[in-house]
């Protein structure tokens, strides 16, 4: 039995829970600023969105359904539902890997291009209003930074990490 005293925690100053608070007030009023845009403008959510986008980036509008989960830092669980939402909208479809017996690719149709291509500038005027245009150029070159460092410091390395696309 382990009789050393427990550390005490390392409670938040005021200001850092003042920090804490308006960060997770502001991105949960972003994500649904943003679902409210995107469900208004094509009928899809947010999560839906960037997994169009990610598909049209790839090349030949493909992706692994494993590197699509890992991208879009998701369970393969909630991969597989969005896919199948996407899918009835005709604007994916799966197709099987022929490497890998067990694998699938994620491939965007060209009713989904048409429908990102509609959806993209609604959706990066909303995003340059919410975000982007509420701040100064230095207030954004530092909110992309502090990013870029919590994102690293949060990617785990070593190849047993807990990860969702893993679960």
């Amino acid at each position: 039995m382990n009789t050393a005293p427990a550390e005490e925690p390392r409670w938040l100053t005021d200001e850092e829970q003042r920090i804490w608070r308006a960060y997770m007030h502001a991105t949960t009023l972003l994500e649904d600023h943003l679902d409210r845009q995107l469900q208004r403008d094509a009928g899809m959510p947010h999560i839906y969105y960037g997994l169009l986008v990610q598909l049209a980036e790839a090349p030949r509008r493909r992706l692994r359904m494993t590197e699509l989960a890992m991208n879009a830092k998701i369970t393969r669980s909630r991969l597989s539902h969005a896919i199948a939402r996407l899918e009835k909208n005709g604007w994916v479809r799966r197709e099987d890997c022929p490497s890998d017996k067990r694998g699938q690719f994620a491939v965007l149709t060209n009713d989904g291009f048409e429908v990102l291509s509609r959806t993209a500038p609604g959706h990066v005027a909303a995003v340059r209003q919410a975000l982007f245009d509420r701040l100064t150029a230095d207030q954004q070159k530092a909110f992309g930074e502090a990013m870029r460092v919590i994102a690293e410091g949060l990617q785990p390395k070593d190849a047993g990490a807990d990860l969702p696309w893993l679960r």
